[in-house]
């Protein structure tokens, strides 16, 4: 074969290999890889029993599965409702695999109205709560927690509303700030959660700027957002220094990515560029059910991390 036949197959398989999708991808990855898949170029992070139809309910064998699939990092938003000693053994397992634990929810009652006011009541709560989240930050060896600030009042001017908002979480980073623990703000979709304070990425921009602390910062749902108000990565880019954790999910359905309307490819493949190094939860279900779905889900994964 001469070289300019050689080049010009090199470029349509590797141009067939790009389009062809997730399943036909992956595989063509795993058949030329050794048997242990390589480790995936972004920290994806699975959630506890996204794959327990191949690693059972025991979340120690979840890890050594996820690791062997080339993950670097898993994330579980109840793991502060979890009993200690299987708070302890996560830990140890994850450190062993080294891997990284994405944000845990420490604060998100969606039935209540709590940052919005101007109340000792609330805020004595919410200092507790931050509290307890310095604990279990410190024993689960993670540094991120996410809050959702509640419901909005429909009778407070929305400035108002905006600036207690803003001046509870000051509260709050005297607890958290001390003890190196970041809260990371995420807004949700009004279409899935109507009537929260929290929706955009341009709002937590502004809160965290006036909040004003390296320990307040967001983490973006790239599912809720593309709901909200699209425009993806221009909004990345925008509050690019206030952004420490992304949730994914496709649009719509809230499956794995390739299922929906996302470009996730072109996203993961921007926030590697700009050098991000945090983690990605994987917040979603999966598009097929059992073994075969779950297979599905990490094929998707390897496609879209083939840029």
């Amino acid at each position: 074969m001469n070289r300019r036949k050689f080049l010009a197959n090199g470029i349509g398989a590797a141009a067939a290999l790009s389009l062809a999708g997730p399943g036909r991808a992956a595989a063509s990855f795993q058949a030329g890889a050794s048997q242990k898949p390589a480790k995936f170029k972004l920290k994806y992070a699975p959630s506890f029993g996204q794959f327990k139809q191949h690693s059972g309910d025991d979340p120690i064998a979840q890890i050594k599965f996820a690791a062997d699939e080339g993950f670097t990092a898993m994330f579980d938003n109840g793991i502060m409702d979890r009993p200690v000693p299987q708070q302890e053994a996560i830990v140890r397992e994850l450190e062993r695999k080294g891997m990284n634990l994405g944000p845990f929810v420490l604060y998100a009652d969606f039935k209540v109205e709590s940052f919005v006011k101007r109340d000792k009541d609330v805020r004595d709560m919410l200092l507790k709560r931050m509290q307890e989240g310095v604990e279990t930050s410190k024993r689960v060896n993670t540094k991120w927690a996410l809050v959702v600030p509640g419901r909005y009042n429909q009778s407070l001017s929305w400035d108002y509303q905006t600036a207690n908002v803003i001046e509870n979480l000051r509260f709050c980073m005297e607890v958290c700030a001390p003890a190196g623990l970041i809260i990371v703000l995420e807004p949700l979709n009004p279409r899935d959660h109507s009537g929260l304070f929290l929706t955009k990425i341009p709002q937590a921009y502004e809160i965290c700027r006036s909040v004003n602390s390296p320990s307040c910062k967001i983490l973006n749902d790239i599912y809720h957002q593309q709901i909200t108000e699209g425009n993806l990565i221009p909004n990345i880019d925008m509050a690019w220094d206030e952004i420490v954790s992304f949730h994914l999910g496709d649009n719509p359905g809230r499956k794995e990515p390739t299922t929906g309307e996302i470009n996730y490819k072109n996203i993961f493949k921007h926030l590697h560029q700009k050098g991000y190094q945090g983690v990605l939860c994987m917040e979603h279900g999966q598009s097929q059910p059992g073994k075969a779905g779950e297979r599905a889900v990490i094929d998707a994964y390897r496609w879209c991390d083939n840029f």
